[in-house]
């Protein structure tokens, strides 16, 4: 063989032919014996429109052949408490997928979604804002990551009446949360290349409480010199968020405000029924839809069959990474980013007329 073929011979090591266009494979990683085996994921329906874009995902899963299956478990916003097997069968497989859950207003019930979390110590909630290719927004370059710490603050649900007409609500912040909320974000920023960590506070009134997140922020800073760090009160922020979001990269947040960040940053990259989210802890994570704000929907959109799925489908892309299943996750991801530049096939909260069903075989339809 002569120095010619061996150069033309090398240069197409890797690559395969489809019809007329040639493709590169690359090797994302080398799995261990076994990792191909089915994984259990603990599945949570939820209310209103949750059963819904969860059984868009069952149908997704299915048409690719995604190594998992699902144990379902009939779970409501209204019940006292979390249903009996649920929590052992997160504990015994370590991921969850969810649906909205309604979270009652006022008398005395608490929220099952805070429940879950203090149960199984899911203390990071993470979000990821960006814009689509072919969804328009009022600003381009948006890529956003919001960190939340998600088991104190404001959600510790420590409240009582001390005398009839007067409630005191109790905030808690502990250096132990701050700083491992503070880790996860350097540490999610440094794995994924991001350069930003940006911690938001209103440290200028509630000088002890928030003052201990930043503190403990800042120490976590100075152990990762590559990254940049700064800080922003928490109403400036929304104000920079509506105004120049392109400026933020990854956001770190106490409880209360990483909520209000967070659907304010998905409302202004192309809405919450498109943004991806989960929540984990040290040994367990649930998926579920990023941005909470209306995800349980409306009843005419229960009714009328059109819920916007992209948000839990890119989730369930997450979780598919999570579980070390990589070339099914961009499989997923690229379908759904292909319906989305397409731009045929839309629910009403992206302008189109689109049902979830017919969603969800676009989808399908867009699987290499």
């Amino acid at each position: 063989m002569s120095r010619r073929q061996s150069l033309s011979l090398l240069k197409n090591i890797g690559r395969f032919t489809t019809g007329s266009q040639t493709q590169t494979r690359s090797v994302t990683y080398m799995p261990r014996p076994g990792d191909g085996k089915p994984r259990p994921v603990t599945l949570i329906p939820g209310d209103g429109v949750g059963p819904l874009v969860t059984n868009a995902v069952e149908q997704v899963m299915e048409a690719m052949h995604a190594p998992v299956y699902f144990e379902p478990f009939d779970v409501h916003g209204d019940m006292k408490s979390l249903p009996e097997g649920l929590l052992e069968s997160i504990k015994k497989n370590k991921v969850c997928l969810k649906g909205g859950l309604k979270t009652p207003v006022g008398g005395g019930v608490s929220s099952l979604n805070v429940n879950l979390r203090k149960e199984l110590d899911l203390f990071a909630s993470l979000v990821n804002c960006f814009n689509l290719p072919g969804l328009g927004s009022r600003h381009e370059n948006v890529d956003i990551v919001v960190i939340r710490e998600n088991t104190e603050g404001e959600y510790a649900g420590l409240e009582h009446e001390v005398v009839p007409g007067v409630v005191e609500s109790l905030k808690v912040i502990t250096k132990f949360c701050s700083e491992r909320i503070a880790k996860y974000a350097f540490e999610y920023a440094y794995l994924n290349n991001r350069k930003k960590v940006t911690a938001v506070h209103k440290a200028n009134i509630m000088k002890l409480a928030d003052g201990l997140f930043l503190e403990s922020c800042q120490e976590v800073a100075k152990k990762y010199p590559s990254i940049a760090y700064n800080e922003i009160i928490v109403d400036n922020c929304c104000m920079q968020l509506v105004a120049r979001p392109e400026q933020f990269d990854v956001m770190v947040t106490p409880n209360l405000y990483g909520n209000l960040v967070a659907n304010t940053a998905a409302g202004i990259a192309g809405g919450t029924g498109v943004m991806p989210g989960g929540n984990v802890g040290a040994e367990y994570a649930v998926f579920e839809q990023g941005a909470s704000a209306g995800n349980v929907g409306k009843d005419t959109t229960e009714e009328q069959k059109n819920a916007n799925p992209v948000a839990l489908l890119l989730s369930s892309a997450m979780m598919l990474r999570h579980l070390q299943f990589p070339s099914f996750a961009d499989r997923l991801e690229t379908a759904v980013k292909r319906v989305i530049a397409e731009g045929k096939c839309r629910t009403e909260d992206l302008g189109g007329k689109s049902t979830t069903q017919e969603v969800v075989d676009a989808v399908i339809s867009k699987l290499d």
